[in-house]
């Protein structure tokens, strides 16, 4: 089944979930966040969050710059 990225729009057929927040991205979305300055940050929190028992974190939000 094919799926829109949330963030290009781009058509996909594999897609994860953002580190950022909750959207859904292609695997070229996720390259790009991977590559992302904030992107350890972003890992460190949602880390947190889940050994804090917070299993639906929304995470830090989308840098402006991705």
């Amino acid at each position: 089944m094919a799926t829109k990225c949330d963030r290009c729009k781009n058509t996909t057929k594999s897609w994860t979930m953002s580190t950022f927040n909750t959207e859904q991205i292609c695997m070229e979305c996720k390259d790009k966040e991977r590559k992302h300055p904030k992107f350890k940050e972003a890992q460190d929190a949602e880390h947190q969050a889940v050994k804090n028992g917070n299993y639906n974190f929304g995470g830090i939000g989308k840098p402006d710059d991705l």
